[in-house]
Order: C-alpha cells, then structure tokens, then sequence
C-alpha cells in the first residue's frame, strides 16, 4: 500500500473508489484549529492531531477506510473547572457502501460510510467527526480530586420538611 505523508495538511477530497483500488493511504498531521466542529467542544484549539487513513479491500472484497487518529483534546473539567489534555486515540473501520441496503452486508465490526454518488469524500471531515465522538459529554480530569462537601440542613429546614412540627409546637405550649 502507498502512504503519502503530509504535514500541513490532508487531501482536500478524494475519489473514495479509486483510493480503495490503488489501496491507497495518507498520513500525517492537522491543527486542531482547523477543525470548525471540534472547536465548540474544546476548551481552546491549541494542539494538533496526527492521523492515518488507509483505504483498501478485505478478504470479502469490501471496500473500507480505516482511521487511526491520536491527539490530546484540551478540554474544561467540570469538576474542578481547570483545563486538562484528554488523550483520544481512534482505531476505526469504515465500510464503504453506495446505498443503506448494503449496510446490512457489512461485516460487525465495520462502521458504515455512506459515499456520495461522486464518489467524493473529504478526509478531514472524517478526521473531526471521529475526534467529536471522542469528546465526553462530561469532560472531567481523571486527576482531579474528588468533590465532596458536607453541607448540614438548617434547623429551620429540617423543621418545614417534617409535617409533625406544627404538632410539636401545640405541644409545647
């Protein structure tokens, strides 16, 4: 399989059949800056992500891109509130289909990606969708020390939530 190297960037759209028959294969490195989506989830966009894509065929003769991308994500921990790198490391298979009925051909442990009838598709869109999924709902450092606090109820608290408190006062007096 050939493999180009690139540092700056990835190829902007590729013929997804034709890299599948050339078995063909990129590497190489992309800002995080440049991912539009993935910005939105990040506490900044400093860093990079390096990544390998490899399209090819398996034994069964099904056309797939496999994604392997490694980066740190810096993100906001929402417990301490404090920024942290989370490392993201994606091994991902896609199975290469023209139509949803051959989704259900694909092997299981093959994600679907739907090519369009141009057989375009956008490496670096792939990149930032996996880099999405990647991020926590609720990011939260695994240093980070626990958050625990004791926090007592008032009397007067205690006294409005027990329905037997008017009683005590009737019998106090």
């Amino acid at each position: 399989m050939s493999t180009e190297s690139s540092s700056s960037r990835v190829p902007e759209a590729v013929d997804a059949w034709r890299m599948v028959a050339a078995r063909r294969g990129f590497e190489g490195r992309v800002a995080l800056s440049a991912l539009a989506r993935l910005q939105g989830l990040l506490h900044d966009s400093e860093g990079e992500a390096s990544y390998w894509l490899e399209f090819d065929r398996d034994a069964l003769q099904v056309s797939y891109v496999q994604l392997r991308i490694e980066a740190e994500l810096p993100l906001l921990c929402q417990r301490s509130l404090e920024r942290f790198l989370l490392p993201v490391r994606v091994m991902q298979r896609l199975g290469l289909v023209r139509d949803e009925a051959e989704e259900s051909a694909l092997p299981p442990d093959y994600e679907a990606l739907l090519v369009p009838e141009d057989g375009q598709l956008h490496p670096l869109d792939l990149l930032e969708d996996e880099l999405v999924l990647a991020v926590p709902v609720v990011p939260v450092n695994p240093d980070a020390p626990e958050a625990q606090a004791d926090w007592p109820a008032r009397e007067e608290e205690i006294a409005s939530v027990n329905p037997f408190s008017a009683l005590a006062t009737l019998k106090k007096n």
